[in-house]
């Protein structure tokens, strides 16, 4: 079926020519109206959609959330994904499913695949997933005999696609979900002893990379237009594939195009993943355009002015207020994760001076510090490390980041640093 370009006003045709060309299906017979009406909304928005694997060829929308919210007397989804996009609601009947395929569109992997609505016994689970290269698809598993009704529909401004769920029955709270055990096995110690993860044998199975900044906050730039942003998300590419190449460790990127995420959220995915290492990548920059090297950071206190200039620019994006400054400054006091923090960064840190000073004889080693980097104030029980691996307000080292070969380089330098961590804890 072919697509129409999409107008700004329109007069919708009638329900009945709506569900003749689409060939929709409604879950119940007095759903057909209320559905029917969605369906003309989707004509007028141009939604005319092509089979599944015939999606029109063009840059994919990135879905950033997926949102629920259980009221009284429905349960309402939410898919955001930013820029308008064409999507097909079905449903199966065994299992009990209502599904919503979005084309042209990639699940940028903060999103939670599963979640469970609470207080929603006729919703067993909502799950988002990649289902081919161009394809999303939503799935809702529903227990039809406790569904009166249901609608998919869109909003504008952003775009996001809605799903209400109207029960026949009232809601309950579903069973809490279980935990999985965490693996002991013995390790090595650290150069500061051995640690609480030490001493328990912990290990690490998934790790979050973070490419700093994104979307409409580019970071750091040159005269050139070298963005921070750029560099950043493709060193941690080429770190995604080193590991998957190379390892069998679960990588996961916070952002995977040019999108914003915001500061408090970057930490989100490894919360919500139960992942057990943090590692963001930077760009710095610095009012010395003589000054260059290599820095790697963990969560700390610091008295040194150039750390806390770089942590005022790193955090000016946030949100948060000086009102919520004493529970900050607690996530800070009570970090538990200092010792192997501080032992991932020394590690990184070695590594990736070590390894880009195999072609340039001039890299310098600025050390592992202490910072109050909001980035890492969101994992306050795994170790998390901020890497700033060049400086672009050094002519030098900018130019040497438009090359692949040293991005390259950065990146494989940061891979051997975590794998040396991962080895000395006994895992690898």
């Amino acid at each position: 079926m072919r697509s129409v370009r999409i107008p700004s006003r329109a007069s919708p045709p009638s329900p009945e020519a709506v569900g003749t060309a689409r060939g929709i299906r409604y879950n119940q017979p007095e759903l057909k109206n209320r559905f029917a009406g969605t369906a003309a909304a989707l004509l007028v928005a141009g939604a005319f959609l092509p089979a599944p694997g015939q999606e029109r060829p063009g840059r994919t929308a990135e879905i950033y959330d997926l949102r629920h919210f259980t009221h009284p007397n429905f349960t309402r989804i939410v898919v955001d994904v930013g820029t308008l996009r064409e999507y097909a609601p079905m449903e199966s009947r065994g299992p009990g499913r209502i599904m919503v395929d979005i084309f042209q569109a990639r699940l940028n992997p903060i999103v939670r695949e599963e979640t469970i609505p609470a207080r929603s016994d006729y919703i067993s689970a909502v799950r988002i997933v990649q289902k081919s290269e161009t394809t999303v698809r939503v799935t809702v598993d529903v227990d039809f005999s406790r569904v009166r009704r249901y609608e998919v529909f869109h909003v504008l401004d952003p775009f996001r696609i809605v799903i209400d769920i109207y029960p026949k029955s009232r809601e309950e709270p579903p069973p809490p979900a279980a935990r999985r055990p965490q693996p002991a096995q013995p390790a090595q110690p650290a150069d500061q002893g051995y640690s609480m993860a030490r001493q328990l044998g912990l290990g690490v199975r998934t790790i979050v990379i973070d490419p700093g900044h994104g979307g409409a906050d580019p970071g750091c730039l040159d005269a050139a237009n070298l963005y921070e942003k750029d560099l950043a998300l493709d060193i941690c590419l080429r770190l995604r594939e080193l590991i998957r190449a190379n390892t069998r460790l679960s990588v996961i990127l916070t952002r995977e195009t040019d999108i914003l995420v915001p500061l408090e959220n970057r930490t989100v995915i490894a919360n919500q993943r139960r992942a057990d290492l943090f590692i963001s990548v930077h760009i710095n920059a610095f009012p010395d355009t003589k000054r260059h090297g290599l820095e790697t950071f963990f969560l700390n206190f610091s008295t040194d002015a150039a750390v806390n200039a770089l942590a005022a620019r790193e955090n000016a994006t946030t949100t948060k207020t000086i009102g919520e400054m004493d529970k900050i400054i607690r996530k800070i006091v009570q970090n538990s994760k200092i010792i192997e923090s501080r032992e991932l960064a020394r590690r990184i840190q070695e590594s990736l001076v070590r390894r880009l000073s195999l072609g340039n004889r001039d890299i310098v080693d600025l050390g592992t510090k202490g910072g109050p980097f909001w980035t890492l104030i969101g994992c306050p029980t795994i170790p998390s490390v901020l890497v700033e691996v060049s400086h672009i307000s050094n002519a030098m080292e900018a130019q040497r980041l438009k090359s692949e070969v040293y991005r390259q380089q950065i990146a494989r330098g940061i891979y051997e640093g975590l794998l040396a961590y991962v080895q000395s804890l006994g895992k690898g």
